[in-house]
């Protein structure tokens, strides 16, 4: 699955052999054949299913997850059984009249279930057509715990078993699922029977089926057909995708050393949304949300391009990371995710190197990661998970970006070929089957020829970020003796707990060759590197850690800057702005950096610096200081955006592209005049022509002009909204809609929530929108209207959601009003995500206090080169 948003932080705990609510051993499917009968019209659907289970032991009770469903009938082997269901387990039990024996059953259910109106469980996605007539699209969300909203399942990843789905189809619309059809069936009254294709064995997350007006384009890889799914007259949109996901199957076929073993993969295009996922990795039918996946050339970015790509390498990787090979429990659920991420990234710098994804990666995904896991919110990659709020609250930034640089910081330290070989051994060897960390572990360390698990359990096992500093720095005989001790770094008290890691890291003199060291502990460790000069730590980042040098060392650096290699002045740019909100040394080492970037330097150091100083200026309150910064950003940025102007020049980098995206959001958030002036007069033409504004800036300019658009404006953007019939641009203008920094337009925005004119996932999208710039009034709006917002979000989801509206508020009482809305409202084990987001709030307060003064004072002295 592809987060569309960083979910909160939660506390780990040492993970037991068996979490509370799990389902009894003993007994497990082998098979399910399911037939649905959905009315889409009603927003119901009837199903029934035969279950072949395995009984290891005599039982007179099975138990199986059910949540949702209306059960109207149960056998045992053709003999109607009692059964109770517990809703707040999601478990349904029968109480069989005798034993049932050892060996192998079958089980029969009928039920009635609810069709949802966001993704959960069987839900429909409502748009309307070019024409101006409404349509209704049927899919599924299964992961991590909706299967059981669709039938009664072992709804957990261990029990793996096979899957036959058959379904009735109205006239005129086409069903999809996992596998091919195998036979489809006209009945008298117009509609189709679908029978599918029994699926390989896998977990129950991964079943699938769709239903709508919609075409297919398909490709041959190899064996394969790789199908595009989409509502009607948008298929050509896929086609990039198409294209990618042929290249991506071959790449990934060679690397993971297993041929993908299914007959076909359809990525299925819905265009609607979700607060918490853009895509899901349905084994052989892959659901997005269309922007992740349909490029449109006439409104999409070079950003927008790309992430289509990683989307499509993310949900690809499952196949084998999740699918093929998936973890046992939701304990290891990064085996999934951090995996994924990480080929995203390795596939996007193996396929596509005009966008230097290895840089990229530093700067963007690496910094999230650190940045997720530098407050008392934080909590292990491997953590343990008891309840159905706590599976729903693993989806986050550790699980997926510390993950995905974790498994990058195993591949350096290993090496390329000896990971991968390491990775094949593993799929080969636990294909079809479930796993947990440590086998993964056996096998690389088996490939290596050493053991992995002593590096790998610091990273997985506790939470946090390792602090490399360079105590000294010794130069005898052409040869630098550089000594080093190991803390820890965090933004708030957390950094005072003594952890240790065995920190991998790579160092040396600017350009010389690396050495290699393991860093461990405060007890200093000392490394002989060649040749004297300008010393760098965690030379092309690889290790997860943040490095602090003492003030000649970082003084080298600055003035060494343009000869470091682009990944390592993106991880100084890190590394000095988060020391700085750390408390570990002052901001003005952080400017003097800033004050090294060259105008003509890399794309993606202006992009990271434009990024980090809008973070600044967000931590000043109102007032003269406030004012004074978003000038000086705009004195800092607007020459670089004059540099690349607001046309896209034919074949230019893709890096000049994102980085024309970056600065026009920034300067435009900044009310940099130029700026809001240029979006003014595109908006205003798109009155006569709905693809005036390029599609090259269109995303920031409407992005800057609903930040600073007035009342009149905002009317006008209402009203191209509830005109706008491409249900993909109609979503984007309603997020649009809660980006005012005006109060009374965010009050406006709010006040949709409670018409008739948006569907719930665009109602569920526009007050985080509102959130985003008004979290306090978003936050308060909700917990008065409870009952609306809790329709809004999948049921899975919402014990964090709420809190996590409040999340960006610097108001000192919006701590206690969060936790006392947990109190209230949640169970004690769904308090996690509202814990996390108050220890986040914490650090932010204490970082605040920190650096206000120094980014006052970098604002107000203004003049001569930035940083100086």
């Amino acid at each position: 699955m592809k987060l569309t948003l960083a979910a909160a932080l939660l506390i780990g705990v040492a993970s037991p052999a068996f979490a509370v609510g799990q389902l009894p051993e003993g007994v497990a499917p082998v098979s399910y054949d399911i037939a649905i009968r959905p009315d889409a019209k009603a927003m119901t659907f009837s199903g029934e299913e035969t279950v072949t289970i395995s009984v290891a032991r005599a039982t007179k009770t099975i138990v199986l997850n059910a949540a949702d469903l209306k059960i109207t009938g149960a056998t045992l082997d053709g003999t109607a059984v009692p059964f109770t269901l517990d809703t707040g387990k999601q478990q349904l039990t029968l109480t069989l009249p005798t034993l049932a024996p050892t060996g192998q059953h079958r089980l029969h259910f009928a039920w009635t279930g609810t069709i949802n109106t966001s993704a959960s469980g069987l839900f429909a996605i409502d748009y309307t057509n070019p024409d101006g007539s409404t349509a209704r699209m049927l899919a599924t969300q299964f992961e991590a715990p909706d299967a059981r909203r669709f039938a009664p399942m072992w709804d957990e990843p261990q029990y793996k078993a096979t899957f036959t789905l058959s379904t009735v189809a109205p006239a005129a619309q086409t069903a999809f699922s996992n596998m091919p059809a195998t036979s489809m069936t006209q009945q008298q009254d117009g509609t189709t029977l679908y029978r599918f294709a029994e699926t390989p064995k896998m977990s129950s997350y991964l079943l699938f089926l769709g239903m709508g007006d919609v075409e297919r384009k398909t490709v041959m890889a190899g064996k394969t057909e790789i199908g595009i799914i989409t509502r009607r007259g948008v298929a050509d949109q896929g086609d990039y995708a198409l294209a990618q996901a042929k290249r991506l199957l071959t790449y990934y076929n060679d690397y993971f050393g297993q041929p993908y073993p299914l007959p076909k993969l359809d990525m299925i295009a819905g265009p609607g949304s979700s607060q918490f996922f853009g895509a899901m990795e349905n084994w052989g039918a892959i659901f997005y949300f269309e922007p992740e996946l349909l490029y449109d050339q006439k409104r999409a970015t070079q950003s927008g391009k790309q992430r289509i790509f990683t989307v499509v390498a993310h949900e690809m990787a499952h196949q084998w990371f999740g699918d093929l090979v998936t973890m046992k429990w939701w304990d290891d659920l990064w085996l999934n995710e951090g995996f994924a991420s990480w080929m995203e990234n390795k596939s996007s710098i193996d396929l596509n190197p005009d966008w230097n994804a290895a840089a990229t990666a530093v700067a963007q995904d690496r910094e999230a990661a650190l940045q997720a896991d530098s407050t008392s919110g934080t909590h292990p990659i491997i953590r343990h998970v008891e309840t159905v709020d706590q599976i729903g609250e693993g989806f986050d930034g550790i699980t997926y970006a510390k993950g995905q640089a974790v498994i990058g910081m195993m591949e350096s330290t290993l090496g390329a070929d000896t990971f991968r070989d390491g990775i094949r051994r593993y799929m080969a060897k636990y294909k079809y089957s479930n796993t947990v960390t440590d086998q993964l572990w056996t096998e690389l360390s088996a490939a290596a020829g050493k053991p992995v698990a002593d590096i790998a359990h610091d990273f997985t096992l506790q939470p946090g970020v390792p602090l490399v500093t360079m105590t000294s720095a010794r130069c005898v005989g052409g040869e630098t003796k550089v000594t080093m001790t190991q803390g820890r770094f965090a933004y708030d008290g957390s950094a005072k707990q003594v952890l240790t890691w065995h920190v991998p890291l790579t160092l040396g003199v600017v350009g010389k060759p690396v050495a290699r060291a393991i860093v461990r502990g405060a007890k200093p460790t000392t490394v002989t590197v060649q040749g004297c000069g300008t010393v760098v730590l965690n030379r092309d980042e690889g290790s997860y850690a943040r490095v602090a040098y003492d003030a000649s060392a970082h003084a080298a650096i600055v003035r060494d800057f343009a000869s470091l290699a682009l990944t390592d002045q993106l991880g100084t740019l890190g590394d000095d702005f988060a020391l700085a909100k750390g408390g570990n040394q002052r901001l003005d080492r952080y400017f003097a950096d800033v004050g090294a970037i060259e105008p003509g330097a890399n794309p993606l150091l202006w992009q990271t610096l434009a990024g980090q100083l809008s973070d600044l200026g967000g931590r000043l309150p109102k007032g003269a200081a406030k004012t004074a910064m978003r000038a000086r950003i705009v004195t800092t940025l607007a020459p670089a955006l004059e540099r690349v102007g607001f046309q896209a020049k034919q074949d230019e980098s893709p890096l000049i592209s994102t980085l024309r995206e970056t600065l026009i959001a920034v300067l435009g958030d900044n009310g940099d005049p130029v700026v809001a002036e240029k979006a003014r007069r595109y908006v205003a033409a798109l009155a006569t022509d709905t693809n005036a504004i390029p599609a090259a800036i269109r995303q920031p300019i409407l992005g800057t002009y609903a930040t600073n658009a007035t009342p009149a404006e905002w009317d006008a953007l209402l009203k191209l909204t509830l005109a706008e019939k491409n249900p993909v641009v109609k979503n984007g203008y309603i997020r649009l809609l809660g980006y005012s920094d005006d109060d009374a337009l965010a009050r406006r925005a709010l006040g949709l929530l409670s018409t008739g004119d948006l569907t719930t996932p665009q109602k569920a999208s526009l007050l985080r929108s509102v959130a985003s710039s008004h979290p306090d009034m978003a936050f308060d709006f909700a917990v008065s209207n409870l009952a609306l917002v809790n329709t809004l979000v999948e049921t899975s989801n919402r014990a964090g959601f709420v809190s996590s509206l409040g999340a960006g508020s610097d108001d000192p009482a919006m701590p206690a009003k969060i936790t006392a809305f947990a109190a209230a409202n949640l169970p004690l084990a769904a308090r996690g995500a509202a814990k996390a987001t108050v220890a986040t709030m914490a650090a932010r307060r204490l970082v605040n206090a920190r650096i206000r003064g120094d980014i006052a004072a970098w604002a107000t002295r203004g003049g001569g080169k930035s940083g100086s």
